[in-house]
């Protein structure tokens, strides 16, 4: 059994990317500890959750419950399933604090993701746990890393070499195809709230998609080709960049993951049954 290090945010984490991820390693025999910023037990992004707040007629009393939009982009049954099951389990309702976390013990080190800018920032943008990146690539453990996560070990600098930790790495994340997708969509249909799904925008006199996660963990790599994305002629391609198809615990086709030895990474949601089964499977060799 090997044990595996989540620090996700208080709040606003994405829900399939945590919870799916505590399930297959869980369920493969593995110890999964989690670390907030406080101490206390995480609250995913409820949109994700119950796909409420996306649609045009979300502020109004009564149709705010009935979602549209939100169906098409929050967890679908499996994940909330896992999710429902994950906050009553024990190691997530009393994690520890990013101050208290360490990596002695652990076998890995694993970064889930999510968008909203009001509980990622502080995630993302944490000294403490891109201190800690750090220190899991200089042990040589398995780091994993998924969506918003890949940007975390981005801006991790190791402070020997002046670089990020994914200088010379391979590695894939949110693609700006994806998340551009979803941010126009709901900047339209919550257009009291129309960046959303953007964690960090652009600034003036920046071009577009420039503060995207895949913009930025490009100009930390090595070479730009060392962001990985799905190929045309890629077997099952459609599947795998439409955005629409999710994978599962019997069905790995939609899935992108990109396996860099002791680092390994994946783009959104619907990777995850994968990501964490190669995570499990690594961890047991």
């Amino acid at each position: 059994m090997a044990t595996v290090l989540i620090p996700i945010p208080d709040r606003d984490f994405d829900p399939t990317e945590v919870a799916v991820s505590w399930l297959v390693l869980t369920r493969d025999g593995h110890d999964v500890r989690f670390a907030t910023q406080n101490g206390t037990a995480g609250v995913a992004d409820d949109i994700m959750v119950t796909g409420r707040g996306l649609d045009i007629w979300s502020a109004l009393p009564v149709l705010s419950f009935v979602p549209l939009v939100g169906l098409a982009l929050r967890a679908n049954g499996n994940a909330r399933d896992a999710y429902a099951a994950m906050v009553r389990c024990d190691e997530f309702r009393h994690p520890v604090s990013w101050h208290e976390a360490t990596l002695d013990g652990a076998d890995a080190l694993l970064l889930p993701g999510g968008h909203r800018a009001r509980g990622m920032r502080s995630y993302i943008d944490s000294d403490i746990l891109q201190r800690l990146v750090v220190d899991a690539f200089a042990r040589g453990m398995i780091v994993a890393a998924i969506c918003h996560g890949v940007l975390l070990a981005a801006r991790s600098i190791d402070p020997y070499t002046g670089r990020s930790v994914l200088y010379g790495r391979k590695t894939t994340a949110l693609t700006w195809a994806m998340e551009r997708l979803a941010w126009r969509l709901t900047r339209i249909t919550r257009f009291w709230d129309p960046d959303y799904y953007r964690t960090y925008t652009e600034e003036p006199g920046q071009p577009s998609g420039y503060m995207s996660v895949q913009s930025e963990v490009t100009r930390a790599l090595k070479d730009p080709a060392d962001f990985c994305d799905v190929e045309r002629g890629t077997p099952h391609a459609w599947l795998k960049s439409s955005g629409l198809a999710r994978d599962t615990a019997t069905d790995a086709r939609p899935a992108f993951i990109v396996d860099d030895g002791n680092y390994l990474s994946a783009r959104w949601p619907g990777d995850t049954h994968t990501f964490a089964g190669i995570l499990s499977r690594k961890l047991a060799t």
